[in-house]
């Protein structure tokens, strides 16, 4: 703490000294081709002559009231620029060499990005999968800092970070306010809430700016896009269009994707009858077994039936699974064995970083003619 303050007051002095100061303008905002967002709805990146970037983040959460903006400076310029700190939520000098996320989707981004050297912690280690960060998590050059929700913020001031990348449900986090409020920004990530794969997956343009990697977050998504678009048209060749159940039981109730859900959009585009994709949900649907029953007993494939590895499993857990055709025919297929060293799953790591892989083991699932030689990465059959 001594040294960040120590840090802070330095900062302040040759802040004030400056004899010659640029003051940014507000309204000179210039959307360039290299910073379009075309799947996103979540956030906007903007360009100043000055070299300034403005990111506005619209949606950090559902149904969130009102949007942050941040203000990336290029380091070499924070001594001759003033900025009315009024108007950001939080202010970034960039690129960002130490920082801290929270959310295990945020890391494929920066290891796609080649800036994964800059991670120095995260809340819950065991959750990353990424052989390429559990090496370094190995070698203690990644931190333990608690629970998203309960942050080890003297931990993370010791730390020293940049930035801290944050998600949450709400403003109301105390671990965020507490490290604002000794001047380390806290920066909303709300790739989650994206509805679509290529939404998610388009975050990567979001962290680009905090490492001045912007041509290559361009090219990264690009290359993800096509493949994702190309996927899509060689599953319309299919020349049957299966049913196609998901969710399970938790507790009397089944949580199933609703129709305008991510995981719906998938199996959309893998060409399937997808038994709930008319109901306007973005999120999950909660069902009675009655009525899952009623409308999917015969469905011709199951796919992602919760944390369930094993038709053994599920037989014990519950034995009216057993009256659907998918469970019968051994056609069910989950995500839930492909893990980390420490438990992590894949695929809620990787997966909204890479909806074209994701879309190419649907496709091999339910169309195996179209990939015949492809090897799904994420899903699996059922033991």
């Amino acid at each position: 703490m001594k040294k960040l303050l120590l840090l802070f007051i330095l900062f302040s002095l040759c802040y004030c000294k400056t004899e010659k100061q640029e003051k940014l303008p507000k309204t000179t905002y210039t959307e360039t081709a290299a910073d379009s967002i075309a799947y996103a709805k979540g956030f906007s990146i903007q360009k100043e002559a000055s070299g300034i970037t403005i990111i506005k983040v619209k949606s950090p959460w559902p149904k969130a009231e009102a949007a942050f903006t941040y203000a990336l400076v290029p380091k070499e310029k924070l001594a001759f620029i003033t900025l009315n700190k009024d108007v950001y939520d939080a202010i970034v000098s960039v690129p960002v060499e130490r920082i801290v996320v929270t959310s295990t989707t945020h890391i494929p981004a920066l290891e796609a990005l080649q800036v994964s050297q800059t991670l120095v912690g995260f809340p819950g280690l065991d959750y990353i999968s990424s052989e390429q960060t559990r090496k370094r998590i190995d070698e203690n050059k990644v931190q333990e800092l608690g629970g998203n929700e309960t942050l080890n913020t003297e931990l993370v001031l010791s730390l020293q970070p940049e930035v801290v990348m944050g998600f949450g449900i709400s403003h109301q986090n105390k671990a965020y306010q507490t490290l604002q409020q000794a001047n380390i920004p806290v920066v909303y990530n709300g790739d989650w809430v994206e509805e679509t794969p290529l939404g998610k997956a388009e975050w990567i343009k979001f962290f680009a700016p905090f490492f001045k990697k912007e041509q290559e977050a361009n090219a990264i998504f690009n290359e993800i896009a096509f493949n994702y678009n190309e996927a899509k048209k060689l599953a319309k060749k299919a020349a049957s269009k299966p049913t196609v159940l998901s969710g399970s039981l938790y507790k009397d109730v089944w949580y199933l994707p609703g129709g305008k859900s991510w995981a719906a959009q998938f199996m959309h585009d893998a060409n399937t009858s997808y038994l709930w994709s008319n109901t306007k949900a973005t999120g999950s649907l909660s069902l009675s077994i009655e009525n899952v029953l009623e409308k999917g007993q015969q469905a011709q494939f199951w796919i992602a039936p919760g944390q369930f590895t094993s038709f053994d499993a599920m037989q014990q857990d519950n034995a009216h699974y057993s009256q659907f055709a998918a469970f019968k025919d051994k056609k069910v297929y989950t995500f839930s064995r492909a893990k980390g060293a420490t438990g992590g799953v894949l695929y809620y790591e990787l997966g909204p970083n890479r909806p074209d892989i994701i879309l190419k083991d649907l496709i091999r699932i339910f169309h195996p003619e179209l990939l015949p030689d492809y090897k799904p990465f994420f899903f699996s059959p059922l033991e």
